[in-house]
C-alpha cells in the first residue's frame, strides 16, 4: 500500500510543481520552495516502511525543492532559483517562531488540539539547525552544479538535472544525519539511515525527470 501510494504522492507533487509554474511562472515556483519547505517540516514528523526500510515522508516534498529549483534555473535564470531557496529559509524561520509562539498560550478548557500541536509542533534546535542548514547548502548547490553543466553541456537536460539533483541529495543525507544525531546514535547506525534515505531518494529523483522535460514543453 505504501509503495502504491508513494508513487502516486510522486506524481501529484510533481505535477503540482508543474502546475503552478504553468499558472504563476517564476513566481509561482519560487513560492513552492516555500510552501514546500514547510510541509516538509510538518510531514518528516511520520515514519513509514517502503520495502522494508523505515524513512520519512517528507522526502517527496523536500525532493520537490530541487525539482522547482531546476525548473527556475531552466527557463528563467540563476537568480530566481537563488531567491527562492532564501525565501524558503525565511519561512521556515518564521514558520518555528510562530508555531512555538502559538503553543505558549495558555489553552481554553474547551480547546481540544494543544496536545495534538505540541507533538506536531515540537522542535528539537539541534535538528532544526542541521535541517535548515543543509537544506540552504544542498539547494544552493544544487542551483550551481546544475547551471554549470548547462554551460557545459546545454544539450543534455536529463543528466544535469540528475547530477545536480542526486549529488546534492546525497550529500544533505550524510551531512545532516551526522549533525543532527552525532553523539545519539552511533556512527554505522548514522550511515545506515543515511544511506537508506539516499537510495529512496535517488528513486524519487529520477522519477522527476520527465516533469522538468514537460515543464519546458509547456511554454
Amino acid at each position: 500500500m505504501n509503495i502504491a501510494l508513494g508513487f502516486v504522492n510522486i506524481l501529484v507533487t510533481f505535477s503540482l510543481v508543474v502546475l503552478i509554474e504553468k499558472l504563476f511562472k517564476k513566481e509561482g515556483l519560487i513560492v513552492w520552495v516555500s510552501i514546500a519547505a514547510i510541509i516538509a517540516n510538518l510531514t518528516v514528523c511520520k515514519m513509514i516502511d517502503v520495502f522494508n526500510f523505515t524513512t520519512s515522508l517528507g522526502n517527496v516534498i523536500f525532493a520537490s525543492t530541487f525539482l522547482a529549483t531546476d525548473i527556475l534555473s531552466e527557463k528563467y535564470s540563476a537568480k530566481d532559483a537563488k531567491k527562492a531557496v532564501y525565501l524558503s529559509i525565511f519561512s521556515s524561520i518564521t514558520f518555528i517562531i510562530i508555531s512555538q509562539l502559538t503553543l505558549l498560550f495558555i489553552p481554553s478548557s474547551e480547546d481540544v488540539v494543544q496536545e495534538a500541536m505540541k507533538t506536531l509542533f515540537a522542535i528539537n534546535l539541534r535538528v532544526s539547525i542541521a535541517s535548515m542548514g543543509m537544506f540552504f547548502i544542498a539547494n544552493m548547490l544544487d542551483i550551481y552544479i546544475y547551471n554549470k553543466l548547462k554551460e557545459k553541456i546545454p544539450g543534455k537536460l536529463w543528466l544535469r538535472n540528475n547530477v545536480a539533483t542526486i549529488s546534492c541529495n546525497c550529500i544533505e543525507n550524510y551531512f545532516f544525519n551526522t549533525l543532527a544525531f552525532i553523539g545519539i546514535f552511533s556512527i554505522p547506525t548514522i550511515i545506515s539511515i543515511a544511506t537508506t534515505t539516499t537510495i529512496i531518494e535517488i528513486v524519487i529523483a529520477l522519477c522527476d525527470t520527465p516533469f522538468i522535460y514537460l515543464s519546458k514543453k509547456l511554454k
